[in-house]
């Protein structure tokens, strides 16, 4: 409603889609409806190493979204993480591909995502199932290739 209200008013469409795509926030959106998630991105090798690791807690609203450079394979694992997680695997549209429920904590099992994966998302396990968050959900985040996204900022 936002974007609407300063689209009319004569405001840029930058202004505009910053108010709804700020890089510490990340959008779903699907058939079950859309939810919103303050989100710490790890877009280094050595953000996306650490990952959540080491962390007691998380806020139910919160996450972190991985971005990588390229899309291709992607595996994670549970290696120092102390809450349980859902991983939902993205393609470079932002599309989910795969979602991992209640992965267990410090648990070294490999968890493969799929061969095309750009971006992944972690929030606390057993979210995406009470929300009903399915494969084939859209993501919107405006470090996501925009030119390419389903759902751009």
């Amino acid at each position: 409603m936002l974007i609407v209200v300063l689209a009319t008013l004569g405001w840029p469409p930058s202004v505009a889609a910053q108010s709804v795509c700020r890089e510490d926030a990340l959008w779903l959106k699907g058939d079950w409806g859309q939810a919103r998630f303050s989100v710490e991105v790890a877009d280094t090798h050595a953000e996306r190493s650490r990952g959540l690791m080491n962390r007691p807690s998380m806020p139910a609203s919160a996450g972190m979204i991985f971005i990588y450079e390229r899309t291709g394979p992607a595996s994670f694992w549970m290696r120092n993480t102390l809450i349980p997680l859902d991983i939902l695997f993205a393609d470079e549209r932002g599309v989910i591909q795969h979602i991992h429920h209640n992965a267990i904590p410090l648990d070294e099992t490999s968890i493969f995502g799929g061969q095309a994966v750009r971006y992944v998302l972690e929030i606390n396990g057993g979210l995406a199932k009470s929300l009903g968050i399915t494969e084939g959900t859209l993501m919107r985040h405006p470090n996501f290739l925009q030119e390419i996204a389903n759902w751009p900022c």
